[in-house]
């Protein structure tokens, strides 16, 4: 499960124009045991729908367990209390389709995520819900285990083909391929059909939550972790950080959908690579992405990227489709995620990237089409990595993930659509929180307060956060997002108001939604917040609040 911790700052109070804010989540992790809480900051877990206005916390990711109960419900019920205390905006929950649909095609069982959705909605707190169709299991973070429903991973006992397949012919069940989206072979149900229709019946049978402003959020899962790309970097695999990954296309389906396309264009003898190296390789040690020379230069490399990259925005072109569709009129956003790989971003061929299906070059912007496709459906791009800093990376990843944050944040603005954030690893210290503040208000608090991030959700609700004086840094960090504003829990108030959500445009042929873009310059950044949170100054909040409560 998922929580959002939100804190939401005013726009209009008192008669007063002030700066706009953003919203913060928390999200919940999983437990490694049952009967164990913890509220803990994950790995590419921190998100901010409206950083300077509302957080969210996520509980942990088993709250609900793989027999569909939940657990541990008055320890919940603590933690939710203390972190309304906080002032957050609400929690973020996976909403497991592993766990749901586990029974068999179309056996729905949602009792226990609706107990769980009321205890949220007792305590006053908003719900991102995340339509969650991977497993959880493999990715960095993950500490306990929920597969993809069994009856489709039995059709996967005699058809390996609908799950990514590296050059070596090793499966990755933590996710359908993309290359099935289309493929009626689930039971007479294509992949999009069944997540069409477990969208469908979560409305149907969490109505009352939406229509009540309590689910605020739907983000959509498209692919391993629940983000848009390739799963081309998986613990299970072997894959060790900082190693570039491996291509994903060599199901027998994909395989024949890039043969067909080199035969289309005359080229039939080029083929899928086989010199892109392994997991763990650096780029320079293979042909693919060798700087000077690699095919990812030539006209062959270049045709396969621009294929490999495209197949991945039709796919979440056409899920978020679906979902505009099934959640058509309510009033609430909807959200897709974008994987931070800011490994190797300091080299030319950025090979990380590509493998995972961002073509993302010096020479080529591979996230403003991604933004653009998301700008159709009106959703929202939640990015990842906002508490890192270039310093804190070791020198041999070549990371650079405070200019890839710059940039997709900014493909993002360019493109007009609103941008949220989560941290991709846990942090209590308050330099890893100036860091998001600053990425949620790049520029600072300003009359027009643009740019600025929408929201902002936090990985993850664990013991660990509530504990001092962690917890006195985090509402610190709280505060700052919200601008040292009070609390505000009318977001029409600050220009966070929900209006029901429009049918997707189709102004525009899908051509132009999915062209490439050339780079341009990222909005500015200040070197350092204008809300920072001082040495010792959480610290001195807490000896200040301890000593007024023994006075009282």
């Amino acid at each position: 499960m998922t929580s959002v911790l939100g804190v939401m700052n005013p726009n209009l109070i008192n008669g007063r124009n002030l700066h706009k804010g953003s919203l913060i989540f928390v999200k919940v992790e999983e437990i490694k045991k049952r009967g164990q809480w913890r509220f803990s900051i994950k790995e590419k877990s921190l998100r901010t729908p409206q950083a300077t206005a509302s957080s969210t916390t996520e509980p942990k990711l088993g709250v609900i367990t793989n027999d569909n109960v939940l657990e541990n419900e008055e320890n919940l019920k603590r933690q939710l209390k203390k972190l309304k205390q906080s002032q957050v905006d609400g929690v973020m929950v996976d909403v497991w389709w592993g766990i749901v649909e586990s029974k068999g095609p179309k056996q729905y069982q949602w009792s226990a995520y609706r107990n769980l959705f009321a205890i949220v909605q007792s305590f006053g707190l908003k719900l991102q819900a995340i339509m969650s169709f991977h497993r959880c299991g493999g990715n960095i973070g993950d500490d306990v285990n929920i597969p993809i429903p069994k009856w489709v991973l039995e059709i996967g006992d005699s058809n390996p083909d609908i799950f990514y397949t590296n050059k070596s012919g090793n499966r990755n069940k933590e996710c359908l391929s993309l290359s099935v989206d289309n493929l009626s072979l689930f039971r007479g149900r294509t992949a999009v059909e069944m997540y069409r229709d477990y969208m469908k019946s979560f409305r149907e049978n969490m109505e009352d939550f939406i229509n009540s402003g309590v689910i605020i959020d739907i983000e959509v899962g498209l692919g391993p972790a629940g983000e848009l790309r390739y799963p081309s970097y998986s613990e299970t695999q072997g894959w060790v950080f900082p190693g570039i990954g491996e291509f994903q296309c060599y199901d027998k389906y994909l395989r024949s959908d890039y043969e067909e396309e080199v035969r289309r264009i005359g080229h039939p003898e080029w083929k899928l690579p086989e010199n892109a190296g392994e997991y763990n390789n650096v780029p320079e040690e293979t042909e693919f992405f060798e700087y000077s020379n690699g095919t990812y230069l030539k006209e062959e490399g270049k045709f396969f990227l621009s294929w490999y990259s495209r197949k991945l925005r039709l796919h979440g072109d056409q899920i978020l489709d679906e979902a505009n569709k099934v959640f058509l009129g309510c009033k609430l956003k909807i959200a897709a995620k974008v994987s931070g790989i800011h490994w190797w971003y300091k080299t030319e061929s950025h090979a990380a990237e590509l493998t995972a299906g961002y073509y993302n070059l010096k020479t080529r912007d591979g996230y403003r089409a991604i933004a653009r496709m998301m700008g159709r459906h009106h959703a929202i791009l939640n990015f990842t990595c906002l508490e890192m800093k270039n310093t804190e990376q070791p020198a041999k990843a070549k990371s650079g993930p405070q200019e890839l944050v710059q940039q997709v944040l900014s493909s993002g603005w360019r493109e007009g659509i609103e941008v949220a954030g989560e941290n991709a690893l846990p942090r209590f210290d308050r330099n890893g929180y100036n860091q998001i503040i600053l990425n949620a208000r790049p520029n600072g608090i300003n009359q027009d307060g643009k740019p600025r991030m929408f929201g902002f959700t936090y990985l993850r609700l664990s013991d660990k956060l509530l504990r001092e004086p962690n917890f006195s840094r985090f509402k610190m960090f709280l505060k700052r997002m919200h601008a040292n504003q009070e609390y505000c829990s009318e977001p029409e108030r600050y220009n966070h108001e929900l209006f029901p959500l429009e049918r997707s445009r189709n102004d525009e042929s899908l051509e132009k939604f999915m062209e490439e873009t050339e780079p341009v310059d990222p909005f500015p950044w200040l070197e350092e917040t204008d809300m920072s949170i001082r040495p010792f100054e959480s610290i001195l909040s807490l000896l200040q609040s301890t000593f007024l409560r023994k006075k009282s």
